[in-house]
């Protein structure tokens, strides 16, 4: 069956129809990975995307275990070629079939890196799947320049706090749209880690007396979280050791009066290098966010920059004057170095006194 994507700027795209016999709306974005497919389609950060993968061919291994989280949130997905006939000793079934399972659309059959030079050249835009042959411009455009993801965190967040395993510091993880390996890399630090809905008061969580606190990663314009920001400024006010990833880095210096602002077309892969400013050393790094924070507008008696992104000088980490908070864009939790940025969470541990 055919398909189109539709680009809020006119441009069409004809492939072929993969996933849900669906149509959708989403903000397009493509993020650049070779591997980790499964990954990238089970990352809550990805709510109210459809994601285009750079590497052209996607499923060769199947569906195995390396799920982010327990359901897809991609709204589309866009590649080049998809593997029918996986192999893997873990596979557990093709994406085809996820992604019918989930009710997520697809496109296959396009060139996805012309399609990612648009997306570089004109910035991240919305687009439509659909496999309407009689689609009218005049009619989908409108629409697509009135899409916004909304307010995407309150959709992935849990919705009740919940315990995990553990015998060492008591970490208080506010579920921002966490990605299951940030508590995986606690736990294997022998963290007991308790997990919280976005919403719940500071109040509740420095009731339990947490070692420290993790401000997870999530979608969606940081802006849009007034109610969260309010709240994680209590948790700045407290004494407790403080480590925050992606959105959550964001949420935090919007909370202490810093800025943050859409990049052109994000970053999205994992390959970015960062460099910490304080070693002088560089990291690969996994990443997945279209806001950054403005260190123009940053008060250096609050927070300086600790990261720097070496391929366009963005923000890539804050540490925060006088605290025990330091907070990074990128994603420790993941592998693609494999391990060159897990030692933060060492870092996070010593902060709370070690790991006993």
């Amino acid at each position: 069956m055919k398909a189109f994507l539709i680009l809020e700027d006119g441009t069409v795209l004809e492939g072929i129809h993969i996933g849900a016999d669906k149509e959708t709306v989403s903000e397009i974005v493509f993020n650049t990975s070779m591997t980790g497919y499964l990954e990238v389609l089970t990352d809550p950060s990805y709510a109210g995307q459809a994601v285009v993968m750079t590497y052209p061919l996607i499923g060769n291994y199947g569906i195995t275990p390396d799920m982010e989280s327990n359901k897809p949130w991609v709204k589309g997905y866009i590649v080049r070629e998809l593997s029918r006939m996986p192999s893997n000793f873990r596979c557990e079934g093709t994406i085809q079939d996820f992604l019918v399972r989930h009710e997520i659309p697809g496109i296959a059959g396009i060139d996805t890196r012309a399609l990612t030079k648009i997306l570089r050249e004109k910035g991240t835009m919305n687009g439509m799947i659909t496999t309407d042959e009689n689609y009218r411009l005049e009619n989908i455009l409108p629409r697509l320049k009135e899409y916004t993801t909304g307010p995407a965190v309150e959709q992935v967040t849990c919705e009740a706090s919940y315990a995990l395993k553990g015998k060492g510091k008591k970490v208080a993880l506010l579920d921002l749209g966490a990605k299951q390996n940030i508590a995986k890399s606690l736990q294997s630090r022998g963290c007991r880690v308790t997990v919280y809905p976005a919403h719940t008061p500071a109040e509740e969580i420095l009731a339990e007396k947490p070692d420290g606190i993790m401000l997870s990663n999530g979608p969606g314009d940081p802006k849009e979280c007034g109610k969260v920001i309010q709240e994680i400024k209590k948790l700045y006010h407290s004494d407790t050791p403080i480590f925050a990833i992606c959105l959550g880095h964001q949420l935090m210096a919007l909370a202490n009066g810093a800025d943050t602002y859409k990049m052109k077309y994000g970053h999205r892969g994992g390959n970015h290098p960062v460099k910490d400013l304080e070693t002088g050393r560089v990291y690969i790094s996994s990443q997945n966010h279209g806001y950054v924070v403005d260190t123009d507008k940053l008060d250096p008696s609050v927070a300086v920059p600790a990261f720097v992104n070496v391929n366009d000088g963005t923000n890539e980490g804050l540490r925060y004057t006088g605290k025990n908070i330091f907070t990074v864009q990128f994603h420790p939790e993941a592998c693609p170095g494999p391990q060159d940025s897990g030692y933060l969470f060492d870092r996070f541990i010593n902060m709370m006194g070690g790991s006993q």
